[in-house]
């Protein structure tokens, strides 16, 4: 080309741009893909595990400038996704990328209210997510989402409801109003497995699952059915609600499922009114539980009136990243997709040039 630089000149340039959550840099993680250097022109895709990677604006325009700085005139850089090392189980779900359940150790922490604003926050960052309610004998998924719309049949599979972009599925729209489940174990794995084989899911970034509270039989259900990404464990600042959320990621690392995360919810609250802050159950006690396990901490989320609100009315707060609370999930579900990130790509891949 006329400016005489090479497609290895190229290289060396990306080698200088480090991801700053794996601490290397895109070249020796095989994130450069498709590089083609013409006259004037240089192009390349930038490969990352989900579009709602945290760090994908900074690494693009870093990659861009640094081959600028070599005197191309035109950079073009593409975004694209990885499939992840191995589908979550190909008979099963064979177009689902990462599979995340989000559990707490007891109830009453927020656990679904987080589910259902992390998957939302991820669809807004660009995924394409769904959001499946396991929570059998209290689903509440619906709820949350504002699910007007039912479930139908298409081809002998379930179609799933479509609420602000994600795809969700829960027992509340099989249930008549108010009626209780009594099953057992038998009957709680077959309905796991038709909700994960019989739903159309189609082509998912995230399926990000709901748990029940606690570490019951849909918890052990799940975990021998599909190979899990990893659980996202929720837990309130309070010493008994550590205690507790201790015993789940206990039971997740016996059935080898990764831990991602440790998400502080209604970490704090701040009064409309004035301002101040109260931390009303404590505070940094889910931080200081994940450091000491050797976890990583995902976020706070702060307790807030509205997030009780809109959660009823089936507006997820995560819509609306310029709040507080909005603006908290949303950067926990970065956390999130950058430890997921993390994970596949603990190996690099070779370059591709064209």
């Amino acid at each position: 080309m006329g400016s005489g630089i090479t497609p290895q000149d190229v290289v060396n340039a990306l080698r200088t741009v480090k991801d700053p959550d794996l601490g290397r840099d895109i070249v020796t993680l095989g994130f450069i893909k498709q590089l083609e250097v013409g006259d004037s022109r240089v192009s390349f895709a930038l490969q990352l595990s989900s579009p709602a990677s945290p760090a994908r604006n900074q690494l693009v325009t870093q990659a861009r400038e640094a081959v600028l700085a070599l005197g191309a005139a035109d950079v073009e850089v593409r975004v694209m996704a990885a499939g992840p090392p191995r589908a979550p189980n190909p008979a099963l779900i064979p177009q689902v990328k990462h599979t995340i359940a989000v559990a707490s150790g007891k109830g009453g922490v927020g656990k679904s209210t987080v589910a259902a604003n992390l998957a939302i926050a991820l669809h807004t960052a660009g995924a394409k997510v769904g959001l499946l309610d396991t929570d059998v004998y209290g689903p509440s998924v619906p709820i949350l989402m504002g699910g007007n719309e039912a479930p139908h049949v298409v081809e002998g599979k379930i179609e799933p409801p479509v609420e602000y972009g994600i795809k969700i599925m829960s027992m509340a729209y099989f249930l008549p109003k108010d009626e209780a489940v009594i099953w057992r174990g038998p009957m709680l794995h077959k309905t796991i497995q038709q909700f994960l084989g019989d739903v159309r899911w189609g082509e998912l970034d995230y399926l990000v699952m709901d748990m029940p509270p606690g570490t019951g039989d849909i918890q052990l259900s799940l975990s021998q059915t599909i190979p899990l990404t990893g659980a996202v464990i929720v837990s309130t600042p309070q010493d008994l609600a550590l205690t507790v959320a201790s015993k789940a990621i206990a039971m997740f690392q016996k059935l080898n499922v990764p831990i991602l995360g440790v998400v502080e919810n209604m970490s704090y609250h701040v009064c409309s009114q004035c301002g101040h802050r109260e931390e009303i159950f404590g505070h940094g006690g889910a931080r200081v539980a994940a450091k000491k396990l050797n976890f990583a901490f995902l976020g706070e989320i702060p307790l807030d009136l509205s997030i009780r609100e809109q959660s009823d009315s089936g507006k997820p707060v995560a819509l609306d990243g310029s709040t507080v609370y909005g603006k908290a999930f949303r950067e926990v579900a970065g956390a999130l997709a950058a430890q997921i990130n993390a994970g596949n790509f603990e190996k690099a891949e070779d370059i591709s040039i064209e």
